[in-house]
């Protein structure tokens, strides 16, 4: 039977190519050099004009789900497991259709605008609402309610702390915010100081469950009218919504179509305005880069506040695929990926070095045939890849995929994936490789922000290169700028270096009520600030080579990027969890905390110590970390790494301590998004800190600093 993509979608697969040989992917445009700046560059399939969209008719994300919802109503949309109470497990993925979400969002969006003119907290314009949840359909639900009455969602991540949502909800003007059950008593706490928050929309059912006679409704109502607040279901708004005849009124291109907060690493987060145009933008290119007709089962685990998560999201809508949310539990993950089995994956460094671990000790680190039989596919699969003819080049193999890979991926839930996609940090070139021809697929990496709609530069399945963010995206647009003072200089050989400016349809508005912030970020002529160092080599690949903030001198006058560090780190030694590594001004060497996985760390403690150690003994773990054997050990796997990745002499850690976990959210040293505060680190860890570089110094002056 002949099928026939939709318009947008064989646009989609007429640009995801790569180019013509001798044209690199980033093409330079002539004359666009200024002092101090390299030229400008544009992906080689759009020098003449940044891409808008893949469909004229298509503007705003309202646009996107829209056109999917009316073109297969019938196809399954939103996946969830429910829980069982019964058999105390989950059960498998239910699925609500395109048709039965599209009339959802239609009720809930009119629902909410009746409840905020009920509550005399309607505005002319557009406005905000509160979007406080795990990932599941309803975050979803919610987000495409607010679109199709043109107001805008302002996500706060799940476990962001009590003061971070008083700060986003009172910046942002929010009058109502739709959550979850388990931050309702928190909403409560906090309103003495929410001065504007009027309303709250459960997600969950709040009847039943009676304890002295009263339900959760009744407790929970008692409790907010006291405080001026009342409180609904997402059940009750959409029977409003219905019953109030009101029908879309759908946003324009240039509307506000959320603000998304930043993580905040160093001060309170900023308010990322982003537009409809934006989405459209970023999500076209999105296409573009996993191909249409290559997945349709996406995976949702990251957090739906993350921007990077929210555009996988509208990718999989605009293609037509189907959405399966874990049920919650991130240690558990893999069994929510045996049962949905997604042909579309994305996920962060952290979570594929995971991967890589595991299946490096099921395979190739094992004894006898299986260990040598793992070595030789990988082997012969990666000169497979890196075969110097780019047309034969593959990490498939028509043998070793069948009786090898598959099952592999299988372990994982993988084994139908078409596509994975790594973001939000640098996925180490070593592990890169290995899992492209572990698995038998694309692993595509890119780069991006919150302030580009988590979109800039990203593989084709075509460019089997590694070590590298791919290439730009046809939306936007890119120069490097000198930096004198770091020793940087688009003037450089071979390839010009410097910090990254970007500008084009992805790129944000401002920062919300922040015009400091806004114009320090952003150049007269209108380009962003990324504060990411970057060069852009022969084949227009842009690779991140430092970070202009967060960058250490150490008392000799070298500078270090210990993020570059710790990525390389956490790829190569899989038992390692965290890693913060500290240079001292005053100090010529570096130190490093690190946090250990359990699972993996256990049997290498045990063969280090000699005895046994269970992967679920945390106390025996945690004294295991105590010995000095332990970190003797890591220091020379330390070391290992430093001479097989070249570092310098001073790139090198000295010392280090070992913890279950040293860093979370809930300590303040990480982000919602897991990227580490570094101030607050030093802060708490000061004196540790101090400890080591006593230990270290004490160390080289005698025998024992031999390890």
């Amino acid at each position: 039977m002949f099928f026939s993509l939709p318009p947008h979608l064989a646009r989609a697969e007429e640009l995801n190519q790569a180019p013509p040989k001798g044209v690199p992917y980033a093409v330079a445009i002539p004359g666009t050099e200024k002092p101090g700046r390299s030229p400008i560059y544009r992906a080689w399939n759009a020098q003449k004009e940044l891409l808008t969209t893949l469909d004229p008719t298509v503007t705003t994300a309202h646009d996107m789900f829209e056109s999917t919802a009316n073109r297969q109503p019938k196809s399954h949309c939103l996946g969830w497991r429910p829980y069982n109470s019964t058999t105390k497990s989950w059960d498998p993925y239910q699925w609500l259709t395109y048709e039965t979400v599209q009339k959802r969002r239609a009720a809930f969006g009119a629902g909410l605008v009746e409840l905020h003119h009920k509550h005399d907290c309607h505005r002319p314009g557009q406005y905000g609402v509160g979007l406080w949840a795990q990932n599941r359909p309803e975050w979803q639900i919610t987000d495409l309610a607010c679109i199709s009455q043109s107001l805008y969602s302002v996500s706060i991540y799940d476990v962001l702390s009590p003061d971070a949502t008083e700060y986003i909800i009172n910046h942002a003007e929010l009058n109502c915010v739709v959550t979850s059950l388990p931050h309702i008593p928190t909403l409560l706490r906090l309103k003495p100081s929410l001065p504007n928050l009027k309303i709250i929309v459960s997600l969950d059912p709040l009847d039943g469950a009676e304890q002295d006679g009263h339900s959760k409704r009744a407790i929970l109502e008692s409790m907010a009218a006291g405080l001026g607040l009342a409180i609904y279901t997402i059940d009750q708004v959409e029977e409003l919504g219905l019953a109030s005849k009101r029908g879309y009124n759908p946003p324009s291109a240039s509307d506000i179509v959320t603000i998304n907060y930043t993580s905040g690493t160093t001060g309170p987060p900023k308010g990322v305005v982003l537009t409809h145009t934006n989405a459209v933008a970023t999500t076209s290119c999105s296409l573009i880069t996993v191909g249409q007709g290559r997945g349709d089962t996406a995976a949702s685990y990251l957090p739906l506040a993350h921007i990077y998560a929210r555009l996988a999201e509208h990718t999989a809508f605009w293609g037509g695929a189907r959405i399966g949310y874990f049920h919650g539990n991130i240690v558990e993950l893999v069994d929510d990926l045996k049962l949905l089995k997604p042909t579309g994956f994305m996920s962060v460094p952290r979570l594929y070095s995971r991967f890589g671990s595991a299946i490096r000790a099921a395979t190739i680190e094992q004894p006898g045939f299986k260990g040598a039989l793992s070595r030789h596919i990988i082997a012969a699969k990666t000169a497979n890849m890196k075969n110097p003819d780019p047309s034969k080049a593959t990490v498939r193999h028509a043998v070793y995929d069948r009786i090898w890979a598959k099952k592999v991926a299988t372990a994982l839930g993988l084994e139908r994936a078409k596509y994975m996609v790594s973001g939000s940090a640098p996925l180490d070139p070593t592990l890169h490789n290995f899992l492209r021809v572990a698995l038998g697929t694309d692993v595509l990496q890119g780069y991006g922000l919150t302030e580009s709609y988590a979109l800039v530069t990203a593989q084709t399945p075509a460019d089997l290169t590694s070590g590298n963010c791919g290439s730009l995206v046809p939306c936007t647009e890119a120069c490097l700028a000198s930096l004198p003072d770091m020793e940087y200089s688009v003037d450089d050989k071979p390839f010009p270096r410097g910090e990254l400016l970007l500008r084009g349809n992805n790129m944000f508005r401002e920062y919300y009520k922040n015009e400091e912030e806004t114009r320090n970020a952003i150049t007269e002529d209108g380009w962003f600030r990324t504060g990411d160092v970057c060069t852009i080599d022969a084949q227009g690949h842009l690779i991140i080579i430092d970070r202009r903030k967060n960058v250490l001198k150490l008392a000799q006058g070298e500078y270090i990027s210990p993020e570059r560090l710790e990525g390389v780190v956490l790829a190569e030694l899989g038992y390692i969890a965290q890693a913060y590594i500290h240079g001292d001004s005053m100090q010529e060497f570096l130190v490093g905390i690190f946090g250990v996985a359990p699972d993996l760390f256990a049997p290498y403690a045990s063969k280090v110590l000699g005895k046994t150690i269970a992967p679920t003994d945390l106390e025996a773990i945690k004294e295991s970390l105590g010995d000095d054997k332990i970190r003797r050990a890591v220091l020379r796997d330390l070391e290992r790494v430093a001479k097989q990745h070249k570092f310098a002499g001073y790139e090198r850690i000295r010392n280090i301590s070992l913890k279950v976990e040293p860093f979370t959210v809930e300590n303040n040293l990480l982000t919602p998004t897991l990227k580490l505060k570094r101030p607050p680190a030093v802060k708490l860890y000061r004196s540790l800190l101090d400890q080591l570089y006593e230990q270290a110094i004490e160390e080289q002056s005698t025998p024992r600093a031999k390890l």
